[in-house]
């Protein structure tokens, strides 16, 4: 199984990995949070280049910087269905991890087989859940819907990765896990029926089996009240990625001007920026952290233009001390 960037090459669609990339009542003050919401995660993806180089010498860089865990992407299975993440088996990348103050909540694994109707074939989805498991990570995430079909999906086709990631819950369950999905804009397109992807995957996936990791930049894009979602859905949203929107560049994607475009014509024009220098109202969306369920979050950041490192410092700096501090 190819990892998650040479996958999207076979698709004929490898810009998508430069541009791609509770409580009952809502928190409205600024009581500081505690346990894990005290820590801040990092999406590797976002150093996907970096760590193809040298994997050892980025996550010391990670470690060095402050943030206390990381989100796997795309392991490769080989012929002996054991998985190798930059040419390293899963003890050696948990000894690197653990040598450099890291810690692995989540992963994020291509099930694209698996949620691709007429397809749903289990065996890379088995393979992963023992990855996980090995790694002690606590949740198995979806990072996209079957990559050919994004451009046409429909509402049976949503209802049907529902029904897949709820057997996938049962199967991850079994081994501690709980299986995941992440949102980019194209859940948030309106339907020939009217409605949306990501809400058919929520009202037909049960909550002790599947959770959400919602991607503030894409939600917020789209055009979204991310907030309005954690509302209608409490406790559905443990793990969120925080990455920033361009300022200049803030236009939503969504709605009967884009809906039926393809996305590659569209997200080669999004631009990012750093956490906090752009135009999303984090603090806001942070004052709901509760009702969402919010235990895990990450820095992630899909395209950077200037240094990297540089770049997820100044990030992490801001969710550190201006955001969970």
């Amino acid at each position: 199984m190819d990892n998650r960037r040479t996958f999207l090459k076979q698709a004929g669609i490898s810009m998508v990995a430069a541009y791609l990339s509770p409580s009952l009542l809502a928190c409205s003050s600024q009581q500081k949070p505690t346990g894990s919401l005290r820590e801040v995660g990092l999406q590797l993806f976002t150093l996907r280049d970096q760590l193809a180089d040298d994997p050892a010498g980025t996550l010391a860089r990670v470690g060095e910087i402050g943030y206390n865990h990381v989100e796997t992407f795309g392991p490769e299975i080989g012929t002996d269905g054991k998985a190798a993440f930059w040419g390293m088996d899963v003890p050696a990348l948990s000894a690197l991890l653990t040598a450099n103050n890291l810690k692995t909540h989540s992963g994020h694994y291509d099930v694209g087989d698996f949620l691709t109707p007429g397809n749903g074939d289990q065996d890379a989805l088995k393979a992963y859940i023992d990855t996980a498991a090995e790694l002690g990570q606590h949740y198995l995430i979806a990072p996209v819907p079957p990559i050919l079909l994004i451009d046409k999906l429909t509402a049976d086709d949503y209802r049907f990765m529902a029904d897949q990631l709820n057997l996938g819950g049962e199967l991850a369950a079994k081994s501690g896990l709980k299986i995941g999905y992440h949102n980019h804009f194209w859940e948030f397109r309106t339907l020939s029926d009217g409605s949306r992807g990501l809400d058919i995957l929520i009202d037909n996936t049960d909550s002790d089996l599947v959770a959400f990791e919602l991607d503030l930049f894409w939600s917020e894009k789209s055009g979204t009240d991310s907030v309005a979602y954690f509302e209608k859905h409490p406790g559905r949203f443990p793990l969120w990625h925080i990455k920033d929107m361009d300022k200049s560049n803030s236009a939503t994607i969504t709605g009967s001007d884009y809906d039926s475009k393809p996305f590659m014509e569209i997200t080669k024009n999004i631009t990012y920026a750093e956490v906090g220098t752009g135009s999303i109202d984090f603090k806001k969306i942070m004052k709901e952290a509760d009702i969402a369920g919010l235990k895990y979050v990450f820095v992630e950041q899909d395209l950077i233009t200037t240094d990297p490192f540089e770049s997820i410092t100044k990030s992490y700096r801001y969710v550190k001390n201006d955001l969970i501090g």
